[in-house]
């Protein structure tokens, strides 16, 4: 690539000087030089030119100065690597120059070889700061892409990393989680599009901050969805715990952004979380060209459709035994033994309290009800129906005294 070398003096000689030394690179197309009289006539070449590579400067020159023309060049956003040219031993100017950002200086009479040497000199250090910016500009797209997904710690760390098989797909073990808002296709269709995008924005926004907060891959948004994984791409040895305080958090979260929109009038559902654990295969996928970090697997199926659970238990949380087992001190209740769509066997599922709700004596008296119920003692009917009569807003327990009154026995609960 051409270097393109703007000179600035009024010599009328310098110019026929500097075009015969250096008629070889400028024949090889590796120099090109163009020249002006003084700091006026620079400043509209670089205005009208912004290829220009770097300027050698003479400092006595009428109309502007070398010095002037220097503090205008570092004043501007595309700033040129500059040289002054300065008679010999004037070394205030020098210094001046220097404080103001020139890269190198050069004495009179010039010395040509010298001045070859500056040159190169100077486009070497041009060419490494411009590959330093280059990398610099690649790490920013790079984290603003991955910051979509990531919490900003952790794209910031992936950006910078040089091993491209962090993200390469691979099989780990993972908690899965899912939301969903309750009822949200018809609300849309009832209300102005740009209320529905305030409300959305709104909505995901506060969502996505708790995911964050918690350390959480923001793997998708589709709609009001969200699809949400631990574990990867960095290890998370807690990846269970961290998911279910996430569930807990983004409940309250979203029943805060529900309370507010309820004053203005808009009824937003309820926003259903299902958490699964296991293996997954989780990576970037589609190409060099295309960026899509996501996740595969039975794991990611299960957990979806245990967020899909919740409505017809009633619950606004849903996980999995396979997470519960992995979060010490859990705090919850259970669900029942669910036959989901596409598994075999039954699975064991919780809803996660918080601790108020876990310690509270209605918590206690729903673990002994679910017990008799279990065990197919006709005492638990009583025992629901007491517990709904103390917590008529309790959908899990109205669910399992439906059942029972139905005549199901049992905590095995097929929802097809």
């Amino acid at each position: 690539m051409t270097a393109r070398i703007l000179v600035v003096d009024d010599e009328p000689d310098l110019e026929s000087l500097i075009t015969q030394r250096f008629r070889r690179q400028v024949r090889a197309g590796e120099f090109s030089f163009r020249f002006a009289a003084d700091g006026v006539a620079a400043l509209s070449m670089l205005a009208e030119d912004a290829a220009i590579d770097m300027v050698l400067t003479d400092i006595n020159m009428p109309r502007m100065d070398g010095l002037t023309l220097l503090q205008q060049i570092q004043a501007r956003a595309d700033s040129r690597a500059t040289v002054i040219i300065s008679a010999y031993g004037d070394m205030s100017n020098i210094r001046t120059a220097m404080n103001r950002g020139a890269f190198d200086f050069l004495t009179k009479p010039i010395d040509f070889d010298d001045l070859a040497a500056t040159i190169a000199k100077t486009l070497r250090s041009l060419e490494r700061l411009r590959s330093l910016q280059q990398r610099q500009q690649e790490a920013e797209r790079a984290r603003s892409q991955l910051a979509r997904y990531f919490s900003p710690a952790v794209a910031t760390s992936l950006a910078a990393a040089e091993d491209p098989a962090l993200l390469a797909p691979q099989r780990r073990e993972v908690t899965a989680l899912f939301t969903d808002i309750a009822g949200f296709t018809t609300l849309a269709e009832g209300l102005p599009p740009a209320e529905i995008a305030e409300l959305l924005n709104e909505y995901l926004v506060a969502l996505t901050e708790v995911v964050f907060a918690q350390g959480g891959t923001l793997i998708k948004i589709i709609g009001d969805a969200l699809h949400v994984l631990f574990g990867a791409p960095a290890d998370q040895p807690d990846h269970a715990a961290r998911a279910v305080a996430c569930a807990l958090a983004l409940d309250a979260r979203a029943e805060a952004v529900r309370a507010a929109w309820a004053a203005r009038g808009v009824a937003l559902g309820v926003t259903r979380i299902g958490l699964h654990s296991g293996p997954a295969l989780v990576g970037s996928f589609g190409g060099s060209g295309f960026f899509d970090y996501t996740a595969y697997g039975d794991t990611i199926n299960t957990a979806s459709r245990l967020e899909g659970a919740n409505k017809l238990l009633g619950t606004r949380i849903c996980a999995s035994a396979a997470v519960v087992a992995q979060v010490p001190g859990f705090l919850g209740r259970p669900v029942g033994r669910l036959r989901l769509r596409g598994r075999s066997e039954p699975l064991e599922a919780f809803e996660p309290l918080t601790e108020t709700r876990a310690t509270a004596p209605l918590a206690a008296a729903y673990a002994e009800a679910f017990r008799l119920a279990d065990a197919a003692d006709a005492a638990a009917v009583g025992a629901f129906a007491a517990l709904l009569g103390q917590a008529r807003d309790d959908g899990l327990i109205s669910f399992h005294l439906r059942r029972l009154l139905d005549g199901q026995q049992g905590m095995t609960v097929d929802l097809g």
